[in-house]
């Protein structure tokens, strides 16, 4: 078991550090909660109006084209302002499949949260908050993530693995954002 962990460790550390892609930078911070869990926040620059990032993040079936982990809508439902979906995890670092349900709304002020609402989570917040910039071309995205997980996975771990994925995840939704505005096909 301990040799699983050094290998898994050797590979985020050394074979994943350059997932963010090339173009504007995204200032990204990822640790380890004293309490638990992990705790990430990033700013980022997309290359779309904020209504074309908003569809993009709001587009509940599709999410699993947002992220390299695998991952499955089991369920979407939209109720007075509330999306709740109930997806389907595998992860590398994870036996088995984990669920996360979550219920997510647009808030007045524009950003959009989701929480926890059930699931193989013990905590699970994210929010999105989206500034338009550049005359309303660009989109500047401040993301808040908390997340724990029921697993024995060390959260210092979970923060590495986090960090690689929210690299992966925001260079795709650029690349979505990107396409939409010039009438590109975005499938994966």
């Amino acid at each position: 078991m301990l040799w699983h962990v050094i290998i898994i460790v050797g590979c985020l550390l050394l074979g994943w550090s350059g997932w963010s892609g090339a173009g504007e930078p995204v200032v990204l911070d990822v640790r380890t909660e004293p309490t638990g869990g992990v705790k990430a926040t990033a700013t980022i620059v997309l290359p779309a109006p904020v209504s074309v990032v908003q569809a993009i993040l709001t587009d509940y079936p599709h999410w699993p084209e947002l992220f390299e982990v695998q991952m499955k809508i089991a369920d979407v439902t939209i109720q007075n302002g509330v999306a709740t979906t109930d997806i389907r995890i595998e992860h590398a670092l994870l036996p088995g499949e984990r669920r996360l349900v979550t219920e997510s709304r647009l808030l007045p002020n524009g950003e959009l949260v989701a929480d926890l609402k059930s699931g193989d989570f013990k905590r699970y917040h994210r929010r999105w908050k989206l500034t338009s910039i550049d005359g309303g071309v660009q989109t500047r995205a401040d993301f808040e993530l908390v997340v724990e997980i029921e697993s024995v996975i060390p959260d210092w771990l979970a923060a590495v693995a986090t960090k690689r994925d929210l690299e992966s995840h925001f260079r795709i939704l650029k690349e979505k954002a990107l396409a939409r505005v010039q009438g590109l096909p975005s499938g994966r």
